[in-house]
């Protein structure tokens, strides 16, 4: 018996300890931007309450791969660094490539010009030289290539380029005119000719382009600055007996090209047609989508239909802004309320207005962000990286803002909390990375989570709010509570050993 009641001991103690036993905790680290003054700072929010709930992350749930985040060189951010000093414009670059700053990863430029140009412009001016012999990119030597030149210096890991044109030069098209219009069937094999040609110039000035969308919002914008129509059918043609034919002969295949380039409302027609079967998907490599629908409505099931027709296939969020406003300068207050409006808060048809409430700046890019990871979106890119405190400069005076704003002839920078928000995605959920599952019981806080090549994984929390939000955040059987502030956003680093 004395055996057996030992045996007995030692079962309820080991039993006792059992119980009181608590999760290890998580390795975490956490940077939040919030209303408060928050700017992409590293806190210590592990919070002593336990009883909440809990997100947990799923890593054996994989979805898409990561390909980048970033925003775009255009003539207008360009020409305004030209007109910084030069610790300023450093400054700013190193902000968005730097290994201390944002470290953008995928990023837009346009060919030939669009409305953040300072003007109209071809890199083919000459009428009718089908052959392009007067093919030439000098109007990008003064300003977006020293611009493309000096991030490339500075980044550490590179960034991917996505070139978009605008319009064909007038004299391709059946108006004649920078805007609107559509491309002249004479003209498919020389129009293809250009994108190669653009390759060709670009990596002469020691830049790769990584990819293509064929056509910027081919349904047009009303004809207020340089643009061209194309159909789903249209395009998709253009693709498959011209540009992806040309590309594949000169030696380019590996180049990208992403069809449509547009918002996401129409995006069921399109990739119906893109990728109607084996011939029509052949040369597309992806399909690249805008925001402009909607400031506040990501269409999930748009995305979601887009990637189940094309599961294998690039969907890249291409181009997104706060747009028709003018920047409020060293006013972080408010980008954190419901001030601002878009082109449909007057312009949208009234069946569509709803769609264009005010609506607080920070809010539209962590939800819409958030909104496209968690729905197959892989790259998301920002429109101009800097503009200055019109909101231009823009040849149609289309103003718009921009994460940066600069007041070129005060030699002064402002950084938005716009540029924060974006950071929290670029600088921590890296190329490569595998979007990863998980469970939120709490309706209040958006979250998505990546886990990166090295082992680490990154959850995005966004608190809305204007209360302090205490969550638990498990992985496994361990698990750390936190706490967000009210109107947050948190990028939360858990170190996890590499596979």
């Amino acid at each position: 018996m004395g055996t057996l009641n030992h045996y007995i001991f030692i079962t309820l103690i080991m039993g006792m300890l059992g119980c009181n036993e608590k999760p290890m905790s998580l390795n975490v680290t956490v940077f939040e931007t919030s209303a408060n003054g928050h700017k992409l700072k590293k806190i210590s929010a592990i919070s002593p309450d336990e009883n909440v709930a809990s997100i947990k992350l799923l890593p054996d749930q994989e979805f898409q791969t990561i390909t980048g985040f970033g925003g775009s060189f255009t003539e207008a951010s360009a020409h305004l660094l030209n007109q910084l000093g030069k610790q300023n414009r450093h400054k700013i670059l190193e902000a968005y490539f730097g290994e201390d700053g944002a470290r953008y990863s995928l990023t837009r430029t346009h060919m030939n010009s669009c409305d953040f140009s300072l003007n109209n412009y071809s890199y083919a001016p000459v009428r009718d030289d089908n052959e392009l012999e007067h093919f030439s990119i000098d109007e990008d030597r003064d300003d977006i290539i020293p611009m493309i030149k000096e991030a490339m210096a500075i980044s550490k890991d590179g960034f991917k380029i996505l070139a978009s044109p605008w319009t064909a030069p007038p004299w391709m098209k059946d108006n004649n005119d920078w805007r609107g219009g559509r491309l002249l069937p004479e003209y498919h094999d020389t129009w293809a000719l250009f994108f190669s040609k653009y390759i060709d110039a670009y990596k002469a000035e020691g830049i790769d382009i990584w990819g293509f969308t064929v056509e910027n919002e081919p349904l047009g914008n009303d004809n207020n600055w340089e643009s061209m129509h194309f159909t789903p059918e249209a395009m998709t043609q253009f693709v498959q007996n011209h540009l992806g034919p040309k590309l594949e002969a000169d030696g380019k295949a590996e180049v990208k090209i992403l069809g449509y380039d547009q918002n996401r409302e129409h995006l069921k027609e399109w990739v119906d047609e893109m990728y109607k079967n084996e011939a029509t998907s052949k040369y597309y490599d992806g399909t690249a989508v805008h925001w402009y629908a909607s400031t506040y409505e990501v269409f999930p099931d748009a995305l979601q239909y887009a990637h189940k027709k094309a599961p294998d296939k690039y969907l890249i969020q291409s181009e997104a802004c706060v747009d028709a406003e003018v920047p409020k300068w060293q006013d972080d207050a408010w980008y954190w309320s419901k001030e601002a409006t878009d082109w449909g808060y007057d312009w949208a048809p009234d069946e569509d207005r709803h769609l264009h409430p005010k609506y607080v700046p920070v809010y539209r890019y962590a939800r819409d962000i958030i909104g496209c990871l968690n729905n197959w979106v892989d790259g998301w890119i920002d429109w101009n990286m800097v503009l200055n405190r019109q909101g231009g400069p823009n040849w149609f005076k289309n103003w718009c803002l921009a994460p940066i704003i600069v007041d070129p002839e005060k030699d002064e920078v402002y950084f938005t909390p716009i540029y924060y928000i974006l950071s929290h995605f670029s600088k921590y959920i890296r190329p490569g990375a595998v979007r990863i599952g998980f469970e939120n019981p709490v309706d209040s806080l958006q979250v998505t989570a990546a886990k990166n090549l090295d082992g680490s994984i990154a959850v995005i929390v966004f608190n809305p709010t204007e209360q302090t939000k205490q969550f638990s955040l498990a992985l496994g059987d361990n698990s750390n509570t936190i706490s967000i502030n009210p109107q947050a956003i948190q990028t939360i680093v858990v170190a996890t050993k590499t596979n």
